[in-house]
């Protein structure tokens, strides 16, 4: 029964984690617009809910996501924010196809901004530089390296250029943490080989869903760098399986929606809701220390905060591994 207000140490660093924190893409108008009041909304509650660590990006509403969380971080302390390079914004500049969905823009009522796709060394001190001022913060304390593979990107190549510029800002303080952030773990294993990480941030391959990231996890884990998931509900599969269930942000297959059916059928009969169990299950990886939630409104991550504190029998664990749901192997709580 994670405690979602605890703070959970970042190896290498200074910094703490709360078990739970929040991703600002939604707040950004993900898919569907939001209003600032909704978003401050949302924000209060994180806060009031024990969320302590905070992440966002230029590309959440190519802008907005930083304002309206930076508007916020402005009068609390003692909180920890990441943020992410690999993308400036300009205007004048059409669409990259990264912040498109089906020809319509993936975030709604945001500034009409193009993003130019930048791993190097300048381009990375540039973006931190237009971070703060969007932010309106001094500082920020993690720097992700973001999606390089969404513009086809080498890990050589980032490794050469925005890199080291991660590492000078990190050996001045500017920055309390380094890292990489991306939807697949292949790409990330391998910056982990090549680099000095504090960090990762992983969406969507760590779940109650799938598990094909755990020897990631392990490399993390040896190697003292934490890990910070994402996506854990597989884009809304976990939240509410059904046949046109969304998942990695398109309808996902027969097999992924009967194998998502299953685990809530073994869930409704040890009466513990499927979010509940999807929330908790990553934790349960001694290289976690958060779990993002995407919330965009305050009853979202109310019950995101809710359902991480929700008692779940070891009984439940024990049945997704005798009906193979879960390998053996694999950490549970």
């Amino acid at each position: 029964m994670p405690d979602p207000t605890t703070l959970l140490s970042l190896p290498k660093t200074d910094l703490a984690l709360s078990r739970l924190s929040l991703g600002t893409g939604s707040i950004a108008g993900l898919y569907s617009p939001v209003s600032e009041t909704q978003a401050h909304q949302t924000l209060e509650a994180a806060w009031s809910a024990g969320v302590r660590y905070f992440d966002t990006a230029p590309h959440y509403g190519q802008g907005l996501a930083e304002t309206r969380l930076g508007r916020f971080l402005r009068s609390k302390t003692q909180y920890v924010v990441s943020s992410k390079v690999g993308r400036l914004l300009r205007p004048d500049l059409p669409p990259h196809p990264s912040q498109l969905s089906g020809g319509e823009p993936l975030f709604k009522d945001s500034p009409a901004l193009g993003e130019v796709y930048d791993y190097s060394y300048p381009g990375v001190i540039l973006s931190l530089e237009e971070t703060l001022k969007r932010l309106g913060l001094n500082a920020v304390d993690i720097l992700y390296i973001h999606d390089p593979d969404a513009d086809n990107r080498q890990v050589a190549e980032v490794m050469q250029g925005g890199y080291k510029a991660l590492l000078e800002l990190r050996q001045q303080r500017a920055v309390r943490a380094i890292g990489v952030g991306m939807n697949q773990f292949q790409m990330l294993e391998a910056f982990a080989r090549v680099g000095d990480f504090d960090v990762m941030l992983l969406a969507g391959r760590y779940t109650l869903l799938e598990q094909g990231a755990l020897d990631f996890l392990e490399r993390c884990y040896h190697q003292g760098i934490g890990v910070v998931l994402g996506g854990v509900f597989n884009s809304g599969i976990l939240a509410n399986p059904h046949p046109q269930a969304p998942y990695n942000y398109s309808r996902a297959s027969p097999a992924l929606v009967e194998r998502a059916l299953k685990l809530q059928r073994l869930c409704d009969d040890h009466g513990v809701p499927l979010k509940a169990a999807a929330l908790q299950f990553p934790l349960a990886h001694p290289a976690v220390v958060s779990v993002v939630s995407g919330a965009r409104s305050a009853e979202e991550i109310l019950e995101n905060a809710r359902l991480m504190q929700l008692e779940i029998p070891p009984q439940l664990w024990d049945a997704f591994k005798q009906t193979g749901l879960i390998p053996a192997h694999v950490p549970t709580p």
